[in-house]
């Protein structure tokens, strides 16, 4: 009976070749890089893409020397971003199979969201304390309510999102 195992160079441990393999996120930053690619090619958008590992997802960017050609890929208030973020974790499922947490960022967009909502995040949590009662942010996205819900928890408080969406937010709570 034939041997089913995958040969290995001799001066190659098996340990070795498998860790050169990519990640289950690694790969999914390739599929979803090569989607992005060819939507930027079919909408004749210039742009190069940075694939990363960050906080258990596979993260990835488009980026372009001139990012204001990328902005018809944010939309307003990040609207065409969303919809972009969910059509790649779809191309990736169809591809792995598996449901991708995958995050998307367009020309540092959501990285400047981020830090705009840790500022207003860092304000409620102040509010909260100084007054002892729960504070409510106005409706945001799954995002933003993440980026939020994580400043808090570092500052030892807890939070909630309530609402139904597109109008959910989230209640900043004192500490017990």
């Amino acid at each position: 009976m034939p041997s089913t195992d995958i040969p290995v160079p001799d001066d190659t441990t098996a340990e070795e070749t498998t860790s050169r393999q990519p990640t289950r996120l690694e790969e999914e930053g390739e599929i979803a890089a090569d989607y992005l690619e060819e939507l930027l090619d079919i909408a004749d958008l210039g742009g190069d893409i940075d694939i990363d590992v960050e906080h258990d997802r596979a993260a990835v960017e488009i980026v372009a020397d001139d990012d204001s050609e990328l902005g018809v890929l944010v939309g307003e208030d990040g609207e065409v971003l969303e919809a972009l973020q969910e059509l790649t974790r779809l191309a990736v499922q169809a591809r792995t199979g598996e449901r991708s947490r995958l995050m998307l960022d367009v020309a540092g967009f959501r990285a400047q969201r981020r830090r705009e909502l840790t500022v207003l995040a860092e304000d409620a949590i102040a509010r909260v304390r100084d007054a002892g009662t729960s504070v409510t942010m106005e409706p945001l996205n799954a995002f933003e309510r993440k980026v939020v819900h994580d400043a808090v928890a570092a500052a030892g408080l807890r939070s909630d999102s309530e609402g139904t969406e597109p109008q959910r937010y989230v209640v900043i709570h004192p500490a017990q």
